[in-house]
């Protein structure tokens, strides 16, 4: 008797206790699964809220359009110089979900301009990876990574641009330009004869214009070479450049800062044609350089080219005594 009582106690225990579960378990899964959508939800609400979440299908003309008049509004602002503004109407080219490369790309700029090294180089990396064929945000961020002394990611990012560029050219950085910063890294760099090559190819390059840097620069490597000789027919030619500039500026501050450029180069030749040995045609620039650091009224560099041009005036006479004497 009593094991037939307790037989039909432990299997009431054992069925309540299979209930009581089954009981327990269904809600437990709903309240889980009713908890996981209202988080969901929440985040969903608040993406959209933020301009977080675009669905596709909401970008509709007039969001485009909107985008588009803040692009161009941010262009202008940034031409004029107001950066931060520039920014903002950017900032909302991005959160509007039209974004493209190219709305990564002039932020970027503007973040070089205002010097956030850091946003910009987050910008420049966007733009890149919207449009690996744009030659412009390789370039921006070669100039980018130059600013932060990386001359290595600098070097690879202008030759991505020198290869995207064969096939996709950017008429706002010709291949002459390219050419040319590449010729400057290698100048950085000390890699002379690299930098001798990219001038030589920037200023055989047909596109754009061409920039007197480029002659005064490649004079730096042949100088750094000892090619004094070609080192002089590049200031020449730098200087004649220059002087075809100025016969048509009109903005003052510019002017004296090209002839500034010509004085420089005319002090440099004439310490190349000391190393020729050719101290007539040293002086002569010196008294040049003299002339136009009179013009500026700079009266520190005129007393400079003085006790150059004295110093020089009184080796020649000295030179001269001897070879009489003799």
């Amino acid at each position: 008797m009593r094991k037939t009582i307790t037989k039909t106690t432990d299997k009431n225990k054992t069925n309540a206790t299979k209930h009581a579960a089954s009981t327990w378990n269904t809600p437990i899964y709903v309240y889980w699964f009713i908890i996981l959508f209202f988080i969901a939800a929440t985040f969903y609400i608040l993406g959209r809220s933020h301009g977080m979440i675009h669905n596709p299908a909401t970008l509709n003309e007039e969001i485009l359009m909107q985008a588009n008049d803040y692009f161009n509004a941010g262009q202008q602002k940034l031409a004029a110089g107001d950066i931060e503004g520039a920014i903002a109407d950017l900032t909302a080219v991005v959160d509007s979900g039209a974004v493209s490369g190219t709305a990564y790309l002039a932020r970027g700029e503007a973040y070089m301009l205002l010097g956030d090294y850091k946003k910009a180089m987050s910008d420049f990396n966007s733009a890149v990876e919207h449009d690996t064929t744009n030659v412009l945000a390789f370039y921006d961020r070669a100039l980018l990574e130059m600013r932060m002394e990386d001359y290595n990611a600098a070097m690879i990012d202008i030759n991505n641009a020198l290869v995207v560029a064969a096939t996709n050219p950017a008429p706002s950085v010709p291949m002459r330009d390219l050419y040319a910063k590449r010729g400057q890294l290698n100048l950085w760099q000390k890699n002379w004869d690299g930098a001798i090559a990219d001038y030589t190819n920037s200023l055989a390059r047909p596109d754009g214009t061409v920039s007197p840097n480029v002659y005064a620069e490649r004079a730096e490597a042949y100088t750094a070479k000892g090619d004094y000789t070609d080192a002089v027919t590049d200031y020449a030619s730098a200087m004649q450049v220059i002087k075809e500039q100025l016969g048509g500026i009109t903005d003052v501050a510019q002017g004296e800062r090209l002839s500034r450029d010509v004085m420089l180069y005319t002090e440099k030749t004439a310490a190349l044609y000391l190393k020729l040995n050719n101290k007539e045609e040293a002086l002569k620039n010196l008294e040049n350089a003299r002339q136009i650091a009179i013009a500026l009224n700079d009266t520190e560099t005129v007393e400079h080219l003085n006790k150059l041009v004295s110093d020089l005036q009184d080796s020649i006479v000295a030179e001269q005594s001897m070879n009489e004497a003799e």
